[in-house]
């Protein structure tokens, strides 16, 4: 449940709570996913500083929101840069009044936007992701910059942005004996590109990272800066039902990801080859319902599951009420 509005015509503020979270085996707990401020510095908001707890503008697909995305989960490569997409900080964007307009319509429309995050976009934050505290004096920057653009009849956005911290592996995220650096803090930096063909009808969304952080090294029993690199592609397409509100997006995702997940236990090393096919059903604005097959090819190692390598073929589906 989201509390919005705005305070003054340059102040805004957003504020969702999450009951549904869990900690260790603990479920649904109460927990802040976004509690923030915007801060307008001209008469049309262009110009915006946002203070608090908000989604860092790291990776296109991280930007939009369950009811926007098809997959029901995020691409590992892109969202295990920041876990839960979130954390505290002060960001600045900016962006025409024009090209907010089409931010706003993009979601609106129905053609899975990622919201409104500006063309531009710098910020600094803590780094160790939302409702965690912080572990040492160094933040990380990051900056965004994207760009959507009308031709015929269709919209592409392409993307670029980057980040560069240090991230320190937390007590409770290490196992007992686990080799490291004595302080447990490593280089935390990547850059992702992103193409984004919104589907009118067909779409297409593909990014892709590279970078450096921390990673479990089975062979010797350790966590590492080591490289990642990884990404995907989701190809999708818009039909319209039999209904006013009635929509079907059948729709196709390759990702892989080879690298550490930082923000797992001890760095938890992933090696993944996955792909997922599926059709969202939107009933209507309220109500739409998801089904998905995957076939899934999965190599995730830390101190406690070395040689975990997986190969599964699944079915998922999802109902969900949009209000």
């Amino acid at each position: 449940m989201i509390f919005s509005g705005n305070l003054t015509e340059k102040v805004y503020f957003y504020i969702q709570p999450d009951f549904g979270s869990s900690t260790g085996t603990t479920l649904n707990i109460f927990q802040l996913r976004d509690a923030y401020f915007d801060v307008g510095f001209d008469k049309k908001n262009e110009f915006r500083l946002r203070i608090g707890q908000s989604k860092v503008p790291y990776g296109f697909e991280n930007m939009q929101s369950s009811q926007n995305r098809l997959p029901l989960d995020r691409a590992d490569a892109l969202n295990s840069a920041v876990s839960n997409e979130r954390d505290l900080g002060a960001f600045f964007y900016y962006a025409p009044a024009k090209i907010r307009a089409l931010y706003a319509a993009l979601v609106r429309d129905n053609l899975k936007g990622s919201g409104d995050y500006g063309v531009f976009g710098f910020g600094v934050y803590n780094g160790q992701t939302a409702n965690r505290p912080e572990l040492n004096n160094t933040l990380h920057i990051v900056s965004r910059l994207s760009y959507p653009f009308e031709t015929g009849s269709q919209i592409i956005e392409p993307g670029f942005q980057t980040y560069i911290g240090k991230y320190v592996v937390p007590a409770e995220n290490r196992s007992i004996g686990i080799k490291s650096i004595k302080s447990f803090e490593f280089d935390d930096k990547r850059i992702a590109g992103s193409i984004i063909l919104y589907p009118k009808p067909f779409g297409i969304q593909a990014e892709y990272t590279i970078g450096k952080g921390p990673q479990y090294n089975p062979l010797k029993d350790s966590i590492e800066n080591r490289n990642l690199k990884g990404g995907y592609a989701t190809f999708s397409y818009k039909a319209k039902g039999k209904g006013n509100d009635e929509y079907f997006f059948p729709f196709t995702r390759i990702q892989t990801y080879k690298g550490g997940k930082k923000h797992e236990l001890d760095a938890r090393n992933y090696e993944v080859k996955e792909i997922e096919t599926g059709v969202e059903w939107q009933v209507n604005k309220s109500l739409e319902f998801t089904a998905s097959y995957v076939i899934s090819h999965r190599r995730f190692e830390d101190s406690k599951l070395k040689m975990n390598d997986q190969k599964g073929k699944l079915l998922r589906l999802q109902a969900q009420i949009n209000f």
